[in-house]
């Protein structure tokens, strides 16, 4: 499934954005060496976001020039790890960065190549947590202010830089390619004035991730490859109505890979009815390996994967092992009247779970498997 979701996207470049176009693998999404194996065998780029992730993809052999390093905070060390591996781009979040990132190329002697992060300032109607495009957010530098354009004339006065283009991310989980043309227009239309202001032409646009995946049976279907074939088209038109080169497209899925291809497998503990109020499912773990119901009420489908022909009739309330009020998987579901050691899938957990897992009340992390052709093998072991 993850092999067929990177053939997707890249089927789809090839089709629709010109040359040099590229998808690059989201990392936040699920890093461990695994994944950057797939990853450099099937062709794409990968972003990675901290010295850890950087680590990981060239530990298990990832080209370094085909790493975005982004982040809104990286450290000196984050620079000059980046710098000494050299990697193809680091996405240049602000001034401040600027200075070092220039200061540590020009002591390596090098000139690195970057793109930089601006806002759009446009809402795509998503969860507000994972709205990363509007004006007001640490990522980037907004164009609407007028602070992205002293930011871009900034960065082409460094002389150890050199600045190829633009990134914006709006967000996550959106099912529809509007949101992307209406910042493909904002996006033009700022490389307009660029060009006019300093001769600079974009080579590059990072439109960013966010296609959406389905969760529930109630979410809509998301026609990818139609979504980058409307986009293609909206950016090659506005191009053209500015008389503008068409530049070459990156966008970074994560979710959209790997998500649909994972699901978490727990046994159950105990079922606890309170009269009059609910009933709960307890499972074996939780909060610890996956935070995002409590953190924004996140849905999820659960399935009884050790009684699927029952009937079920129970409505329940999914919880986990942690000592933590907050600590659920899922409220007023359905199941059978469940059973100690029963096992419990919750599906599409494939994207962010195990990326965002903790060792809170000093639980060990689950072991990551991957399963092909109905056999199994251990890609993490589990923590003891």
């Amino acid at each position: 499934r993850i092999r067929a979701n990177c053939r997707m996207y890249l089927q789809a470049f090839r089709d629709h954005f010109g040359p040099g176009s590229l998808p690059l693998y989201a990392s936040k999404a699920a890093s461990f060496k695994q994944m950057y194996r797939i990853m450099a065998e099937e062709g794409m780029g990968v972003d990675v976001v901290s010295s850890g992730e950087l680590y990981t993809a060239l530990s298990a052999g990832f080209p370094a020039e085909r790493i975005y390093f982004h982040g809104n905070c990286k450290t000196d060390a984050d620079l000059a790890y980046g710098v000494s591996q050299g990697i193809g781009f680091f996405v240049a979040d602000n001034r401040e960065e600027l200075l070092a990132l220039e200061k540590t190329a020009a002591e390596a002697n090098v000139t690195q190549k970057i793109l930089l992060r601006v806002t759009p300032g446009i809402d795509p109607h998503t969860l507000q947590a994972i709205n990363t495009g509007r004006i007001d957010c640490q990522f980037g530098v907004p164009i609407e202010t007028g602070q992205a354009a002293r930011f871009v004339a900034d960065a082409l006065s460094r002389k150890n830089l050199i600045v190829e283009g633009f990134h914006s991310h709006i967000g996550s989980q959106i099912f529809e390619a509007e949101p992307f043309c209406d910042a493909v227009d904002i996006l033009l239309d700022f490389a307009q004035a660029m060009r006019q202001a300093h001769g600079f032409v974009a080579e590059t646009l990072n439109l960013g991730g966010g296609f959406g995946v389905r969760y529930l049976e109630s979410d809509p279907v998301v026609d990818i490859p139609g979504n980058i074939r409307a986009l293609a088209q909206h950016l090659r038109q506005g191009c053209a109505e500015k008389d503008y080169p068409v530049p070459k497209v990156l966008l970074e899925p994560g979710r959209s890979i790997v998500a649909n291809a994972g699901l978490t497998l727990y046994r159950v503990g105990g079922i606890k009815t309170i009269e009059g109020y609910r009933s709960y499912v307890t499972v074996n773990g939780g909060m610890t390996d996956n935070p995002r119901y409590a953190l924004y009420k996140a849905p999820y489908t659960v399935v009884p994967a050790s009684r699927m022909n029952d009937v079920r009739d129970l409505t329940c309330t999914v919880a986990g092992r942690c000592c933590e009020s907050g600590d659920l998987i899922q409220e007023n579901i359905q199941l059978p009247e469940m059973q100690r050691d029963d096992l419990l899938a919750v599906l599409t957990t494939g994207a962010y779970n195990f990326t965002m897992a903790s060792n809170y009340n000093r639980i060990g992390r689950p072991a990551v498997v991957f399963v092909k052709d109905g056999k199994a093998r251990v890609v993490v072991k589990r923590e003891t």
